[in-house]
């Protein structure tokens, strides 16, 4: 499987206007959904994910499995306003590298959403469910302990990676819009609050193997 990078330079202000105008916004915690919006209209079916958008010079970084020279030609062909607000004038792609040797060492970064699906089908915050099952030990548990083995385990998933250094780098409580079931041929944003917590670390690959691309948290 062929894995690409691309980076562009979402234009701020647009894109608080475009989100406000077509109702993508969460309050203004999360521009995400926007931000999905915007690269589904620009790329359709390619449309990349997982993505992070920094909002500083480093602008948005996506990845994906379709060809460059296909995204090269679905960003010349964006309508204007979604080619101005995601600033595709700016647009990088190159092929990224998509196998790893084992034994190999990784600096990384991650933005996650520490959660996990209650018995109801519902998001739970990792720290509260740990505080749940040890509720004497609530001044003794830490919530970046938690949030750290939660990303060890998420890493370690089918012998994929050790993780050998791990530091939360950044902790909030943000909302984001998802789509709920299909109502009147409709599907109705929902605003959902969570954890979101940026870790920094570098990991060893366990063996070779081959990215896989994961679903945007």
């Amino acid at each position: 499987m062929n894995l690409t990078l691309l980076q562009c330079h979402p234009d701020p202000q647009r894109l608080a206007a475009w989100a406000t105008r077509f109702g993508l916004t969460a309050g203004g915690d999360d521009l995400g959904y926007a931000l999905h919006a915007l690269l589904a209209a620009a790329f359709g079916e390619a449309a990349p994910k997982p993505f992070r958008y920094f909002g500083d010079a480093r602008g948005m970084l996506a990845y994906t499995t379709h060809d460059p020279g296909n995204l090269q030609l679905a960003a010349q062909m964006a309508p204007p306003d979604v080619y101005a607000t995601l600033g595709l004038e700016r647009f990088a792609v190159r092929t990224f590298p998509h196998q790893w040797a084992s034994e190999q060492r990784l600096g990384f970064e991650l933005r996650i959403r520490p959660v996990l699906r209650t018995p109801q089908g519902k998001e739970r915050d990792v720290f509260l469910a740990a505080l749940d099952r040890d509720s004497a030990s609530e001044g003794e548990l830490s919530r970046e302990a938690i949030y750290a083995d939660w990303l060890r385990n998420e890493l370690a998933r089918g012998d994929a990676a050790a993780v050998e250094r791990l530091q939360l780098e950044a902790f909030r409580l943000s909302a984001s819009l998802r789509k709920g079931a299909a109502m009147s041929g409709k599907r109705p944003a929902r605003r959902v609050a969570g954890p979101d917590a940026v870790f920094s670390g570098e990991l060893k690959v366990s063996s070779l193997r081959r990215t896989e691309i994961f679903p945007q948290q």
